[in-house]
């Protein structure tokens, strides 16, 4: 093969991997549509916010395990002798970048899904959203968490 059909493999096949990199962030970038015309009740809402904030407590009984797994792999990697611990820290760079993957793309689900949810409770009338329960979770926290920050 010439250098220059290397060359040309070589741009042509980034510039595949950056068209599908740019279209993957557009898809899902786009907010989750809210419901098509149809509202909650009030004891529909109450559910599905009970729902978001179950699944707000699991991501962070999530994250938590998914830090307690790395500090058990950084303190295998630290006792490992010296001639294996190359492959140990591949072991943990490469859990670190998995989790940071998934993570990423759970997160940007759940703001779709918050987003969507706040929309419906601004289709149910202007007290609907001072009556979500995860509204008045992050006014309690979020109080006290800004005055911490330095």
């Amino acid at each position: 093969m010439s250098r220059k059909m290397v060359t040309s493999l070589v741009v042509g096949s980034t510039l595949v991997w950056i068209g599908a990199l740019v279209t993957g962030f557009q898809v899902q970038a786009r907010p989750a549509a809210p419901t098509a015309g149809m509202q909650m009740t009030a004891g529909q809402m109450k559910n599905h916010c009970t729902n978001m904030m179950e699944e707000k407590k699991k991501l962070a009984a999530d994250v938590k395990s998914q830090d307690a797994e790395l500090t058990e792999l950084v303190a295998k990697m630290n006792g490992t002798p010296a001639n294996n611990q190359m492959n140990q820290m591949a072991a943990v760079i490469t859990r670190i970048v998995q989790q940071q993957v998934a993570m990423d793309q759970r997160k940007a689900k759940m703001e779709d899904e918050m987003m969507a949810h706040m929309m419906q409770h601004m289709q149910m009338g202007k007290d609907a959203m001072a009556q979500c329960p995860m509204m008045k979770d992050m006014d309690d926290k979020g109080s006290g968490e800004i005055s911490q920050q330095p």
